[in-house]
């Protein structure tokens, strides 16, 4: 492993890579401490350790929400925008021609995804802005300003498009990486932000009220991580290869296909998406219940109660509901990814076939049967992995969670990813690589 980092930074082109990706994650750290003025960011801090939906927030703008910096708003909105656009491809036709236009149609749809991300961020940051305005700790509002009245206007148009700003910055930083750096630049910074709360998280484990006194419960809930990470790289490295023969070919003397490959399913084609679309929407009647639990009528107040107790992140029924969501969203969008991918049309266009299996409506029955076996078990791991800081926090009584399971998947994943790029850089050159 120590040869193989000696070797990287033996190659100028691979070094200068790996020090410019470096450089991009330390101007996004320095960026991301530079807060918005008018907020008490130690009961903000607070409150994101209390919110499940804030939490993940915070973890999509790198740690940058807890002090309502700029780029409070991370890449989330970034983010939003790619999966609505992913969802939106074969549903618009104009956007499904362009799909198909090669490498000038994804240009396109990625132009089409910048603007749809500046009213996502902008919408973002004014409901982050009221949400936190309208909230209070020990009886003290979190902020200081109030929201477009006749004498703040100004300033919060100024603060709403500092942050709208902020996700540009950071979508634009990230693509710097994608080109001229080591790995997918908005995973880095994801993975930039999670790294760096790292250390105040273990501290916060070890010397936390509710862990004094718990050691060995402590060793139990890092063996129970250990394995999790395990588990999940298995799981991402998982495929099942679908053997593929092209046809012969004969074109003047020359003879052309007869070979065999494969196509690679993956077990977990998904990722994290899943886990993003059931947080939001389990999170979704507590932040109604949050907006409710000041109002005048007894009523209402009752019922904002009774929603924060059916939707508490530790009550039995909201991870059951969790996981069987995250299972469904995890068959629904990897059935999207496919239906995008296109693999039957495109094997029928270049001669190819599964053996034993005929061309065209065949095919795609066949590949879709064997991918929803496969993908049962992407989607029972990734609803045990969304539902493990619970179980773990009930088998080790540790209720402080170092990391969530879209911080593990985010972690595992990117180092995963930018270890087989430079895995590939070395091994183009003929030198010992990473991965033994």
């Amino acid at each position: 492993m120590l040869d193989a980092v000696i070797n990287a930074f033996k190659i100028p082109d691979l070094r200068r890579k790996i020090l410019f990706t470096l450089a991009m994650l330390l101007i996004f750290r320095f960026i991301a401490s530079i807060p918005v003025p008018g907020v008490d960011r130690t009961a903000l801090s607070d409150l994101i350790d209390q919110n499940q939906l804030l939490g993940v927030l915070n973890l999509f703008s790198g740690s940058g929400l807890k002090t309502f910096s700029i780029v409070a708003l991370g890449v989330y909105p970034y983010i939003t925008a790619q999966i609505i656009m992913q969802l939106m491809t074969p549903i618009i036709p104009r956007l499904n021609e362009l799909s198909n236009e090669g490498q000038g149609g994804r240009n396109k749809i990625n132009q089409y995804t910048h603007w749809l991300t500046v009213p996502l961020a902008f919408l973002q940051a004014y409901g982050h802005a009221i949400l936190f305005s309208r909230q209070t700790s020990n009886g003290t509002p979190l902020t200081s300003f109030g929201l477009f009245n006749r004498d703040t206007f100004l300033s919060s148009m100024a603060l709403l498009m500092s942050m709208t700003a902020g996700t540009m910055l950071l979508v634009w930083i990230g693509e710097l990486i994608t080109e001229n750096g080591i790995g997918n630049g908005v995973s880095i910074i994801i993975f930039g932000g999670i790294v760096a709360s790292l250390p105040g998280a273990v501290a916060k484990l070890v010397t936390g009220n509710s862990t004094q006194n718990n050691l060995i419960g402590i060793v139990f809930y890092t063996v129970i991580a250990n394995i999790t990470v395990v588990g999940i790289i298995l799981i991402n490295e998982g495929q099942r290869r679908i053997p593929v023969h092209h046809a012969k070919r004969i074109r003047g003397n020359r003879q052309y296909g007869g070979n065999t490959t494969f196509i690679p399913l993956r077990v977990n084609s998904a990722g994290m998406i899943p886990l993003i679309f059931a947080v939001s929407i389990m999170v979704f009647p507590g932040m109604i219940a949050n907006f409710l639990t000041t109002s005048s009528r007894a009523g209402v107040r009752s019922f904002a109660g009774t929603l924060t107790r059916l939707f508490s992140p530790n009550s039995v029924q909201y991870n059951i509901i969790y996981f069987l969501m995250v299972v469904g969203f995890t068959y629904f969008y990897t059935m999207v990814i496919f239906q995008q991918q296109k693999i039957p049309e495109n094997l029928q266009r270049q001669g190819a076939f599964i053996p034993g299996v005929r061309p065209g409506r065949n095919t795609a029955i066949y590949l879709t049967r064997v991918l929803t076996r496969i993908t049962l078990v992407g989607a029972l791991f990734l609803g045990v992995v969304a539902i493990m800081p619970f179980i773990a926090s009930r088998l080790t009584g540790v209720q402080t969670l170092l990391l969530s399971a879209t911080s593990l998947l985010i972690v595992v994943g990117v180092a995963i990813d930018t270890m087989r790029q430079l895995e590939a850089q070395l091994l183009m050159r003929n030198y010992e690589g990473f991965i033994k």
